[in-house]
């Protein structure tokens, strides 16, 4: 049994990238995480698999009644001696409860660690481009809250002195109440024309802002659409902002992009993704899973090192992958290949080999093609003995076009399941059209995605508001033969071919 402890880390206010090393550092020893509901899923990734993931929303559906309960819940893992992590949004003391849950903690005789986080009011300002403190205008930042506890019997605030405060202004949870909280700044002597700004979201795809006085400001909040969770900030230093910050300039800000990839794969391309300003959602539609009987593989690899291959052939980075995943778990490495040459297909299938320290003797330029592989192949392979390491779902083009030159051998190194789940809240969101453009990255994964569509989807994607988008003209052809339109085709089956084509359908025109 693990020294029980409780860790209570800042998240940050979403954009993954904010978090700590240590708050990372803490997931990752994890046995249970009890989450914010805002906090962002790729955070959560962190975490190990064994560790038991837990929103507050689960604990009570009433805001106020959670409180209690997560004290309990903390306390409760801890003295079965887990690791506990309450991943709690921003910064844990501010406007966080976390004074509260390590007084509880400290109370229940549980070791307990705090690790900072950013606090909304800095990512705000610098994903804005607003300096809270500047030289010449803001010597000072007050960070305050516009949502008191409801049991106080007397406000803590002192509108009077806030309004005369010297510096700039950071009210959190104020958006429901800036029918009062912005008449009491301009009634204590606070310019109705002093800059102000509202932010919803700060540091995530959806970021959206409203930059007006402070006798607009909550008019202009109203017409722009904005929701919580928001802030407002007060004061000459948001007149510098630029008319558009580096994060309002990145290309994909606010398009929300669905990635059909599997779990594991989907990882970088989706950090790719929020590194360009979308808002990225995932539903896995395959998982990658070994074959169900490794006998053949095994007994395929016996020969390498006995010279018996001449070529090893790899049609993806998944069997890269598996292959010699497999070759390791056996106690072995890449001697065991001897002087056996390998071919593959596709940049990233070479890359993936890179990463066993393992470089392809042939790897055809352009697109991912096996037609390439075999015309590179041909003559090469003429009368040799050519193992190819496949997909069970492969295609038989490259055995049946091979085996006319050569002695082929295939084996299944991994297959790939089927793990769509009808009822994903992804459809929901297609329905409603808050999905822009749906990523489809094999012909695989674009018939088992089309294939669980319904029509009210359908339409939407024939109308254009939704985009499909193909890593390749194969997976396109897929897409169109179901009689849908490709709104997007990318010059080469890679994750960064698929985002630069992405990023070039959405660019505005001059």
């Amino acid at each position: 049994m693990h020294r029980p402890i409780v860790y209570l880390v800042g998240a940050g206010p979403g954009d993954p990238g904010l978090l700590t090393l240590r708050g990372r550092e803490c997931l990752e020893a994890a046995d249970f995480v009890l989450y914010d509901q805002l906090v962002s899923s790729q955070i959560l990734r962190f975490a190990p698999p064994h560790a038991e993931l837990m929103c507050v929303r689960e604990l009570a559906s009433n805001h106020p009644d959670r409180w209690p309960q997560i004290h309990v819940k903390l306390i409760e893992e801890a003295r079965l001696g887990k690791c506990v992590v309450r991943l709690k949004g921003g910064d844990p003391l501010i406007f966080g409860r976390g004074g509260e849950e390590a007084d509880a903690l400290r109370e229940a005789g549980i070791p307990y660690e705090i690790v900072p986080g950013v606090t909304a009011a800095l990512a705000a300002g610098s994903y804005l481009e607003i300096p809270l403190t500047h030289r010449t205008h803001s010597s000072a930042v007050a960070l305050i809250t516009g949502h008191e506890h409801p049991g106080k019997p007397h406000s803590k605030l002192d509108w009077k002195a806030i309004a005369a405060f010297p510096g700039t202004l950071v009210i959190y949870m104020g958006f429901s109440r800036l029918s009062s909280i912005v008449p009491e700044l301009i009634r204590y002597g606070k310019s109705p024309d002093t800059p102000a700004i509202s932010v919803m979201r700060a540091s995530c795809g959806e970021q959206l802002s409203v930059q007006a006085t402070l006798g607009t400001i909550e008019q202009d909040i109203i017409a722009a659409g904005l929701t919580t969770p928001a802030l407002l900030m007060v004061g000459p230093v948001v007149g510098l902002k630029p008319a558009k910050s580096w994060f309002e300039k990145r290309p994909l800000l606010g398009k929300r992009v669905l990635v059909t990839r599997p779990r594991k794969q989907a990882l970088d391309f989706v950090h790719q993704l929020e590194l360009r300003g979308a808002i990225a959602v995932t539903l896995p539609v395959i998982d990658i899973r070994p074959p169900a009987d490794w006998s053949a593989v095994d007994l395929a690899q016996e020969p390498l090192a006995q010279e018996g291959f001449d070529w090893l052939v790899f049609s993806s980075a998944n069997g890269v992958e598996h292959f010699f995943d497999r070759l390791h778990s056996r106690g072995r490495d890449a001697r065991s290949l001897g002087r056996t040459r390998i071919a593959v297909v596709g940049s990233a299938t070479a890359a993936k080999l890179a990463e066993y320290h393992l470089r392809a003797d042939v790897a055809p330029d352009g697109a991912m093609n096996s037609e390439l592989l075999i015309e590179e192949l041909h003559e090469r392979a003429r009368g040799k003995r050519i193992l190819l390491a496949l997909a069970a779902e492969a295609r038989d083009l490259l055995r049946e076009q091979l085996s006319v030159v050569a002695t082929v051998t295939s084996v299944v190194v991994y297959r790939q399941q089927n793990v769509l789940k009808p009822d994903h809240s992804a459809f929901d969101r297609l329905r409603r059209g808050e999905i822009d453009c749906v990523t489809l990255t094999s012909p695989n994964i674009a018939l088992a995605f089309l294939e669980a569509l319904d029509e009210t989807i359908r339409g939407r994607i024939e109308r254009g508001e939704i985009q499909l988008a193909a890593n390749s003209e194969r997976c396109a052809t897929v897409i169109r033969r179901a009689q849908l339109p490709v709104s997007i085709v990318a010059e080469e089956p890679t994750n960064s071919g698929m985002l630069n084509a992405i990023c070039l359908a959405v660019r505005p025109t001059a």
